[in-house]
């Protein structure tokens, strides 16, 4: 039997996904397996923390609908994780209470409470009609009497539990489970060269890229000239031979190869198969979550068994840090599996009631995938116990037993693994959490639940000046629809001091960006307050910057960052570890201008120049406008510095006169006549430079590899493509000039179907670039006349006092306002230029718009670890090797973990140094008296002094100079230099100075702090 749905039942239409919510999570799942997870109906029995982490995560991620069995009454204990009870729900049952607030989440996913008394244990006649079925926190006799069932009407089935710092979770998707897509990476392609005549037919690309396939994988080909059969053919087999060749089987019997071509990778389905849990307990498949514990799963596979059958026998779980329980939990372990280490059973046994939100976190989000594995047969599932531990994040002192009992608090869940004393530490840390978007808020849910700065001392500072869009909503959990337009920062600390009511008070939000600019709000006496940071950013400037601060504060940092399916987390520790900006990410290759402009063969090519294009035409002419009209001596400035003067005063007088609209048809008449420009004239003016039958210097033909021949294009306005792009043009035009569109198609048709176009004749002697070192074709300089003469029909700007053009301002979001639409049209009017595959809108927008993809899942686990590290920061760990950098994939699924880096060390002299270390002055000094301590402390001699950008000071300065700087005061020297007085926010100055040793060879020292 298939998991996947038969055709009728997956006629969903496509319109029915409603983009504007979940666009970032499209580019991760697609719209083929978003439209099988709203076939499926997901059960989920308890609702503890961990079952509503899996829960809320479902619900955002858009599966049919979500029914939840939990009749059991809330207690206390239950406010350590579970984020959707508050004290006054303690005694209701669980799922009653929680089910409304998890429908809040999502208007299109119905949220169910299958019913039942406090006591009932769930039945399987109770879990048929579900297509996933989830267990949390139960028995494994209950386990196996649901699974029994599940196996044996292939219904996937996951059984997940968390005790305190352990997680584990068992996958059972029946005995065979299609998965269509294992990776979801994009199919790779590429241009070829040459295809071998042969038995194993030998394909080689074209070398400017690898070609990046296994052995195993399939291809088939488009655009092969001569080999013809193998355009479109059945997916081939392939096997690599080298970096830019492969082998695609018997070729003997096709035609004769001649050119071109494009091999595209296709995504076969891959038949697993289950063990049922039955047979799993017996013989179990283990899946590596940290390959330094390679051993640990055979020992938790037993301990999770004992903790079960404890339970059994003694109607309670063993109490924290118990001895004489631990000892009983070893005993039965140690019956199942010998080998099992007694330390890690021990340490199971004392945290079986543990309750820690950052593991539920990890393990909830990772289920809350593997559901979605199942609903949507995208991704590979985990095959098939998987078990987790974080037991490094346990403090360096040991609480006593004492200390873990409960107290009746609904941090018990906390205190039974880490005790009073260290529960105390969490509750007056200080953190400054930079951005409150979708780690943001994950982190925030975290921290509430884990008592983050509820005590006296405690603080939690939070900036982001973003407000909340409606493609927030999909995993930016605190935030609703009523709370659209909203600052995000406000309404995520009003959510979670809601969730926990000791955080009332205890969060400052703010809505100013870090960076230079704001120094004298997130000033010394700033960092002094808190204990640490934790980034939530989306971008690498940003990252960088509050590294940078972290260091100068001697702060430690948390860095984690989401891609689709893929998470990582960084620590940054003073004095110990690396810093984020010691290693960085190589730049991403950009495509050469040349091709862009001219020789386009992929449609990323052609929404880039698209984009462009958007900007040339409707932000950048009214841009120049504006500044013509209100800067006096715009021109002048134009004139003098730019090697376009003919350009830009020509796009003056063509945007202020001679094109001028007055009314919304004269737009639509301007757009036509850009399409003729753009996808006729200017491809007949290439071609007439470069004719389809050229030959490059080396004898071969010009338009060949990743050269395509274009062709031009005649309007037809019965083409929707066509007619889209004048639609889109005209009313972007418009808005420029602030006229009011029209809606209806048939009076863009009539317009444009009216204009006379001229008649376009291709010039000689155009020089075209082919490559980016080539020079620019030049055009020939203009008459100082000519330009007067162009000048003179520019109105005068003080005869249009107070007139002003609208730039468009580029929003990706709004579908309304002809954006993408544009870019849509323009790039794919290009692409039938180049004879290049459109791209649909969706696709379009991502790239033209850079949407990083983004998921629910992968968002909450990151985040889990990243708390699991912030325990560890709490207690002052001092070790490199008791934190973990993650690197997490969850399509495969992968889990990696490594030490940090170690700090580089440096040396000057004897002495060796960080980037940790620096040297300070207080009280001013002169720069004579630094650079005298240099020569007589260290007998380093400096050559040079620099702050920020401002050169101050090197020994090649002439004498006057030098006799005028030395004696100044440090801060007299920088404004002095700088021509800016001193901000009075500033306490201090960063100082890099280049020395040189007695030697004369130049020596790296630590940066300087100067105090004035």
């Amino acid at each position: 039997m298939s998991n996947l749905p038969a055709s009728a039942s997956m006629d969903v239409d496509e319109t029915a996904i409603d983009e504007g919510l979940y666009s970032r999570q499209l580019y991760v799942l697609g719209h083929e397996a978003m439209k099988r997870m709203a076939a499926s109906n997901v059960l989920i029995i308890g609702l503890q923390g961990l079952g509503v982490e899996i829960a809320k995560d479902i619900v955002l991620a858009g599966v049919k609908s979500v029914t939840v069995y939990d009749p059991e009454p809330v207690k206390i204990e239950d406010l350590s994780s579970q984020f959707f009870l508050r004290e006054e729900d303690v005694g209701k049952p669980r799922a009653e209470v929680t089910v409304p607030r998890l429908a809040e989440l999502n208007a299109y996913v119905p949220v169910r409470n299958l019913g039942g008394q406090a006591g009932q244990e769930i039945t399987a006649d109770l879990v048929k009609g579900f297509q996933v079925v989830v267990l949390c926190n139960a028995p494994y006799r209950k386990q196996l009497e649901i699974n029994d069932w599940t196996h044996q009407n292939d219904v996937p089935f996951i059984a997940t539990e968390t005790r305190g710092l352990f997680g584990s979770v068992f996958n059972d998707f029946g005995r065979k489970f299609t998965c269509v897509d294992p990776t979801g990476e994009q199919p790779l392609s590429g241009m070829i060269v040459s295809i071998d005549k042969d038995q194993e037919g030998l394909v080689t690309c074209l070398d400017e890229t690898r070609h990046g396939l296994e052995d195993g994988d399939f291809v088939t080909f488009s655009e092969v000239q001569g080999m013809t059969e193998l355009n479109g053919c059945e997916p081939r087999k392939i096997s690599v031979k080298g970096p830019y060749t492969f082998t695609i089987g018997d070729t003997a019997g096709l035609g004769d190869y001649i050119r071109g071509g494009i091999f595209t990778q296709v995504k076969m389905p891959k038949i697993l198969e289950f063990k049922s849990l039955r047979e799993s307990l017996q013989n179990p498949e283990f899946f590596i979550t940290d390959f330094a514990k390679f051993d640990r799963p055979s020992t938790l596979h037993a301990g999770f068994q004992a903790l079960s059958e404890f339970h059994a026998q003694h109607k309670r779980f063993p109490k924290p840090r118990n001895a004489q329980d631990a000892d009983a939990v070893v005993a039965i372990a140690k019956k199942i599996d010998a080998d099992a280490d007694e330390k890690i059973l021990t340490q199971l046994a004392y945290q079986a009631i543990g309750d820690l939100s950052p593991v539920i976190a990890v393990i909830g989000a990772f289920v809350a995938q593997e559901v979605l594995k199942a609903c949507s047969a995208k991704f590979h599932p985990m095959q098939q116990h998987m078990y987790f531990d974080s037991l490094e994040s346990l403090p360096d002192v040991l609480p006593s037993e004492a200390e873990c009992q409960p107290t009746g608090s609904r941090y018990d869940g906390q205190v039974a693994v880490f005790g009073r004393t260290f529960h105390d530490k969490i509750a007056n840390h200080r953190q400054f959490l930079v951005g409150s978007g979708a780690i943001g808020c994950e982190m925030l849910k975290n921290w509430s639940m884990m008592g983050l700065a509820t005590g006296p001392k405690g603080a939690i500072q939070v900036t982001d000046l973003d407000t909340i869009e409606k493609s927030n909503l999909n995993r930016q959990f605190l935030f609703r629809a009523k709370d659209l337009g909203r600052f995000k920062a406000e309404v995520a600390a009003a959510v979670v001091s809601d969730m926990n009511k000791d955080l009332t008070g205890k969060i400052t939000t703010r809505q100013d960006a870090v960076g230079p600019d704001t120094e004298d709000i997130y000033n010394d006496n700033f960092f002094h307050n808190i204990d640490g940071v934790t980034n939530a950013l989306d971008n690498v400037k940003a990252r960088l910057y509050m590294d940078q601060r972290c260091v100068f504060h001697e702060k430690p940092l948390i860095d984690s960052g989401t891609l689709g399916t893929k998470g990582n987390v960084q620590v940054v520790i003073p004095h110990l570890t690396e810093s984020y900006a010691s290693s960085q990410d190589p730049p991403e290759k950009e495509t050469p201008s040349c091709t862009i402009k001219n020789f386009p063969n992929a449609i990323a090519h052609t929404i880039e120049w698209s984009r462009t294009t958007f900007d040339d035409l409707f932000v950048k002419p009214a841009q120049a406008v504006n500044s013509y009209l209100s800067e006096p001596d715009y021109l002048e400035k134009t004139l003098k510095y730019s090697g376009q003067q003919k350009e830009q005063i020509e796009q003056l007088v063509s945007y202020l006169v001679t094109n001028k609209p007055l009314t919304f048809e004269e737009c639509i008449v301007w757009a036509r006549l850009q399409f003729e420009e753009r996808y006729n004239n200017e491809i007949r003016q290439l071609l007439f430079s470069l004719p389809k039958d050229a030959v490059a210097s080396n004898g071969q033909p010009f338009w060949s590899g990743p050269k395509r021949a274009p062709d031009s294009i005649t309007f037809d306005s019965n083409n929707p493509l066509h007619l889209s792009y004048i639609i889109a043009a005209a009313n972007l035009h418009a808005y420029n000039y602030g006229l009011k569109g029209e809606t209806d198609p048939n009076v863009y048709r009539k317009v444009a179907d009216s204009v006379i176009v001229p008649e376009y004749v291709p010039k000689s002697g155009v020089k075209v670039q082919i490559n980016d070192n080539d020079p620019v074709a030049q055009n020939e300089a203009t008459a100082s006349d000519d330009l007067a003469e162009l000048t003179s029909k520019l109105p005068a700007p003080s005869s249009l006092a107070g007139y002003r053009l609208n730039p468009v301002e580029f929003e990706k979001d709004d579908d309304t306002n002809h954006h993408i639409d544009f870019i849509t049209a323009a790039s794919n009017l290009r692409a039938t230029n180049y004879s290049i595959n459109p791209a649909d809108r969706h696709t379009t927008k991502q790239i033209a718009g850079k949407i990083i993809p983004a998921i629910a899942t992968t968002t909450s686990l990151v985040t889990g670890l990243a708390c699991l590290e912030l325990y560890k920061i709490i207690d002052g760990k001092r070790k490199l090797e008791s934190y973990k950098n993650g690197f997490v994939n969850i399509a495969l699924p992968f889990f990696g973990f490594s030490e940090p880096i170690a700090a580089p060390k440096h040396k000057y002299g004897s002495t060796e140094w960080t980037l940790w270390d620096r040297f300070k002055f207080q009280n001013d000094p002169t720069l004579k008296e630094v650079i005298d301590w240099f020569h007589n402390q260290h007998k380093l001699d400096v050559a040079m002094v620099s702050s920020g950008v401002s050169m101050l000071w090197s020994s090649f300065v002439g004498k006057k100079k030098s006799e005028e700087r030395l004696p100044m005061k440090f801060s007299k020297l920088v404004e002095h230099v700088s021509r800016k007085p001193v901000s009075p926010h500033v306490k201090a100055f960063t100082v890099e100075v280049m020395v040189m040793d007695e030697e004369g060879e130049d020596v790296e020292v630590p940066f300087i702090i100067v105090g004035i």
